[in-house]
């Protein structure tokens, strides 16, 4: 059974972020708010946590989790080959709604699944996840739902779909984005949308234009 923590005052929100950090680094898993919607995270080096994650959900390792991070400089810690148009538009959306998805580094010590050396990173736009991110480093984070099931936007909804699977959870009251980020492949010459979310293909291609690139559109619709 997972605790719950609120964050409505400064020592809560302390007790609820020093508690999250612990339990991510006992290789528990904890539920999260985010800027889009509330998230299920792991350590994103520890393997077994991440397959935990991944069964807590229903998921297979054909879905591997995104990763979030504190600070844009951490990409080039997990990423390599990241092409002038990914940077334009991680300078212009993080922290924000935009995940993007890059050739990983090949020296990392994780397993996030069958993700084909690629590595799907965000920086989320939430106080309370940025600092438990600070704590802890990078995070396997997906929605907080049983897959097929509508992404939680607040405590409740999560710890009704994962309160058994989790350690901690973090209540931040509802989410104030309510809409999952959109995923740009950024492996390729010409950025391709795979998800469509909280940023439209229009959002993105009027930072790109002026550089001379644009972004295709192949998503689907955010579950």
């Amino acid at each position: 059974m997972s605790e719950r923590y609120p964050t409505d005052t400064e020592d809560a929100r302390e007790a609820a972020v020093e508690a999250a950090a612990l339990a991510v680094q006992r290789g528990e898993l904890v539920v999260l708010p985010t800027d889009t919607v509330y998230g299920i995270a792991a350590d994103a080096f520890d393997p077994a946590a991440v397959r935990d994650l991944l069964d807590a959900k229903g998921r297979g390792r054909d879905m591997p989790p995104p990763v979030l991070v504190s600070s844009p400089s951490t990409l080039d810690a997990l990423a390599v080959r990241v092409p002038g148009y990914a940077r334009a538009l991680v300078e212009r959306f993080w922290p924000g709604p935009l995940t993007v998805v890059c050739h990983q580094q090949t020296s990392l010590q994780w397993d996030l699944g069958d993700t084909r050396g690629t590595v799907a990173v965000r920086m989320p736009d939430h106080p309370v996840a940025l600092e438990v991110l600070e704590r802890t480093g990078p995070l396997a984070v997906s929605s907080a739902n049983l897959s097929g099931m509508p992404a939680a936007t607040d405590a409740e909804q999560a710890e009704e779909m994962l309160g058994d699977e989790v350690a901690v959870l973090v209540d931040a009251g509802a989410s104030p984005g309510g809409e999952a980020s959109t995923i740009v492949d950024c492996t390729g010459d010409q950025g391709r949308i795979l998800r469509r979310g909280a940023l439209s293909l229009e959002q993105l291609n009027e930072v790109l234009e002026p550089l001379g690139a644009t972004l295709t559109d192949e998503g689907q619709a955010s579950a």
